[in-house]
């Protein structure tokens, strides 16, 4: 049955829709890039050396920890999901890494600890996170849990997981032991390459690999399916149970190499790290063009949707702007952009309705 919505615009003559909407649409489609454009440009009027290459520098860094976890979640808002749990993974992650440089891998029944290399840990807390994000993937499509009431309690889970794991206190000096051959985890956070940090060269990277990914790949194409229609996807041989899994597992993957990159750069591990870094990551998708419902968003948009939240929150903090302040404004950003994308949704539909009525009265066949 069509919603009253649908039948409205079935109603609407074939030259409805004016060259004034399709400007307008096309604003909406835009609406990212144009925020990013004028709160730099706001910025760089109100705040002395906002635009200076060190600000910038800092203020990238920040943007790429947001832009980890913003990219890993992007997939998982397609398919119509939402996952509450990776600013705690990414807590837990950073304390696990912290653990095996710190306290090394107690081996009891030989009265010895074994201190792992970089080179170890690193894999080693990315296969947890990844591990951490499959079993939501698999809680959710296994047992039919609606997504957001099972990352909720993962996120509680995982929150106490890494205050268990040091009784709430701080892992600090992680930059290893010469002796113990565990050092150049804070190389990660603090080392350079061209004058840029790692962490933005990393950023690129996966958003790069992501995108090929949702652009060129089978895999992509499904996510999408998925999103747009889970039933059809299905019906047309998308093992969606299998997606949605590794869907999850990316996001949790992705979370982890923002915990490394957070412990790395404080050269401490605390297990509240990470807290409330979900909502400034589902910002960044929903702001980059993403819908909630599912089916639609570009890797493109999530990227400059963390550039707006980063760009936004770090001037607002140079600007002296209150901390309470800060999260009405993002508040007030997040209904915003919310608001934008339902209006962009029914000038497409209504778009796509004016076309198939035009093609009809010009006597060519109509696209079911």
């Amino acid at each position: 049955m069509k919603s009253n919505n649908s039948v409205a615009l079935n109603t609407l003559p074939a030259k409805a829709f004016s060259s004034r909407e399709s400007i307008l649409l096309l604003l909406l489609k835009l609406r990212t890039f144009i925020a990013l454009i004028l709160i730099v440009g706001f910025f760089a009027i109100t705040v002395p050396d906002f635009l200076a290459t060190g600000s910038l520098v800092i203020m990238v860094k920040h943007i790429a920890i947001n832009a980890f976890l913003a990219l890993g979640i992007t997939f998982v808002i397609i398919t119509a999901g939402i996952d509450l749990s990776i600013g705690a993974t990414l807590g837990l992650c950073g304390m696990i890494a912290g653990w095996l440089i710190t306290k090394g891998i107690v081996l009891p029944m030989f009265g010895i600890a074994i201190f792992p290399s970089v080179w170890v840990i690193v894999p080693v807390v990315l296969i947890i996170g990844a591990l951490i994000g499959a079993g939501n993937g698999w809680i959710i499509t296994r047992y039919n849990v609606a997504p957001f009431i099972c990352t909720l309690g993962t996120m509680y889970i995982l929150r106490g997981a890494a205050m268990l794991t040091s009784g709430g206190e701080t892992f600090p000096g992680l930059q290893g032991n010469p002796l113990l051959g565990n050092t150049g985890f804070d190389r990660i956070g603090a080392g350079t390459f061209l004058g840029l940090p790692y962490a933005i060269w990393m950023m690129v990277v996966l958003a790069l690999v992501i995108a090929y990914i949702a652009r060129r790949l089978p895999f992509g194409r499904q996510v999408y399916a998925i999103g747009d229609n889970e039933r059809a996807a299905e019906l047309s041989g998308v093992k969606t149970r299998q997606v949605k899994i590794l869907v999850y597992t990316l996001s949790g993957f992705c979370a982890a190499i923002a915990g490394i990159v957070v412990s790395s750069q404080l050269v401490a591990s605390h297990p509240a790290n990470g807290t409330a870094f979900e909502m400034n990551a589902i910002a960044a998708v929903v702001l980059g063009g993403t819908s909630l419902a599912g089916g639609r968003g570009t890797i493109v948009g999530t990227l400059i949707g963390a550039f707006v939240i980063g760009f936004l929150a770090d001037g607002l903090i140079m600007m002296g702007v209150s901390e309470f302040w800060q999260m009405v404004i993002k508040g007030i950003v997040i209904i915003i952009a919310v608001i934008i994308d339902q209006t962009q949704s029914r000038m497409q539909q209504k778009a796509a309705v004016v076309a198939q009525k035009a093609l009809i009265e010009e006597g060519a066949p109509a696209k079911s």
